[in-house]
């Protein structure tokens, strides 16, 4: 059996939160219970939102935390071409396409069709999917399109997928969980201002890091639908997925990295220790299940 992979792969694009220290602490300790690497990557393909101090607050966050990491760090930005490479490939298989449906038009058509009485299909994250492929609709003139995964077409080339799953409602059970990614619509590969999106981005990079077991937040278990489509599209390998609970606001909203008051950084500014970090995410009980949720993790095959 290969050595098990794990990574933490926070976007440097705000500061990290309760959440990011849960699925870091967990990734870590999983990793080192597993007798595998930790590996560390920044998913910084969105060139207008990722900035170098968000990339050198999460570093500071994790050694403030104690966590350590294999390797050198790895930047999605300076692997653009490995991205590319990828796209191309369904390209020449006929499964991407250019769309040039602006947000405002695509607004027009769902408020249009619900007027009419014509439920609009959205997808797991709540958007409107796009208006399938050769559909007329409005377009920028001018603008680059953005290239959408014609699931369709995809999904008569692989047929049923599905994921080994040991989170999700029934953590530390292994589980095949059938993979849904006509839910999803048609989504984004590429557009100007993002060469490779996240879906295309990090089944590519897991890919390239031999990752074997993917920890993080329960709010990506739906995506893993479009990410299974990928991998088996381009012959990637399907990593053993564990989607943990979401650490929650006193509304019961998830965090984001707008969540000042959860932010690490301010914690720390605030005088918190990464004792008390761990104890504002209940670490102690989460770490003590280490044991056997490693093992879970092991032997799902």
């Amino acid at each position: 059996m290969p050595q098990p992979v794990f990574r933490f792969a926070p976007s440097p694009n705000g500061a990290l939160h309760l959440g990011h220290a849960l699925s870091a602490l967990l990734d870590h300790a999983l990793a080192r219970a597993c007798g595998g690497r930790f590996l560390l990557r920044l998913e910084d393909v969105d060139p207008t939102r990722c900035r170098p101090e968000f990339e050198r607050a999460i570093l500071d966050d994790l050694a403030w935390l104690g966590l350590d990491w294999d390797g050198e760090v790895r930047r999605q930005s300076e692997h653009l071409a490995e991205h590319r490479a990828a796209l191309a490939r369904l390209e020449a298989e006929g499964l991407v396409y250019p769309s040039r449906v602006t947000r405002g038009a695509l607004k027009a058509l769902v408020a249009a069709a619900e007027a009419a009485g014509t439920p609009w299909p959205h997808d797991p994250d709540g958007a409107p999917w796009p208006p399938p492929r050769g559909a007329p609709f409005a377009t920028v003139d001018g603008e680059p399109p953005a290239l959408r995964l014609d699931t369709a077409a995809a999904l008569a080339r692989s047929g049923p997928l599905d994921w080994i799953e040991t989170g999700g409602e029934t953590p530390g059970v292994a589980r095949r969980v059938t993979a849904d990614p006509a839910a999803w619509g048609d989504p984004i590969l590429a557009r100007k201002e993002m060469p490779s999106s996240y879906h295309l981005a990090v089944v590519v990079d897991d890919a390239a890091q031999g990752v074997t077991h993917v920890v993080r937040g329960a709010d990506l278990y739906r995506a893993t639908d479009v990410h299974r489509l990928l991998q088996d599209r381009l012959g990637l390998p399907a990593p053993i997925y564990h989607h943990h609970e979401l650490i929650r606001d006193g509304q019961g909203r998830k965090l984001s990295k707008s969540a000042s008051d959860t932010a690490l950084a301010a914690l720390r500014a605030d005088g918190a220790t990464p004792d008390d970090v761990r104890a504002l995410i209940d670490w102690p009980a989460r770490e003590a299940d280490i044991p056997r949720l490693s093992r879970v993790l092991r032997d799902a095959r």
